[in-house]
């Protein structure tokens, strides 16, 4: 089951605050930009940058995942691995959006921004 519209405005407000601290300058942004998508009760922050061998064709490279869980009102955090499978984060759950797009942009272990 989604989000409930209320939540989705409040996901989409911070989402954007984020996106406006971290974004790369707007002249490198055909070649690598950040966004956001919501799926159900995630959102997941993906890098966009041109494919390799066909420059001409963009990649969605999934960085960081946030799953609400409505019975507990907490955000378990993930974070995208080389073997391409979701892992917890440390801290495994956060409070609010904000702590989640706070953790992604400090990234203390280095998983999320290498």
């Amino acid at each position: 089951m989604g989000l409930d519209a209320l939540k989705t405005t409040d996901i989409i407000e911070v989402m954007e605050n984020f996106l406006e601290k971290r974004r790369p300058p707007e002249e490198i942004r055909d070649k690598l930009d950040i966004s956001y998508k919501i799926i159900d009760q995630s959102i997941f922050i993906f890098e966009i940058r041109p494919r390799w061998n066909k420059p001409e064709e963009q990649m969605h490279i999934e960085i960081a995942k946030a799953t609400y869980v409505k019975n507990k009102d907490i955000w378990k955090v993930y974070w995208k691995r080389a073997d391409l499978k979701w892992h917890p984060y440390d801290p495994p759950t956060v409070k609010t959006l904000h702590e989640f797009t706070e953790t992604v942009n400090n990234d203390e272990y280095g998983c999320f921004w290498g």
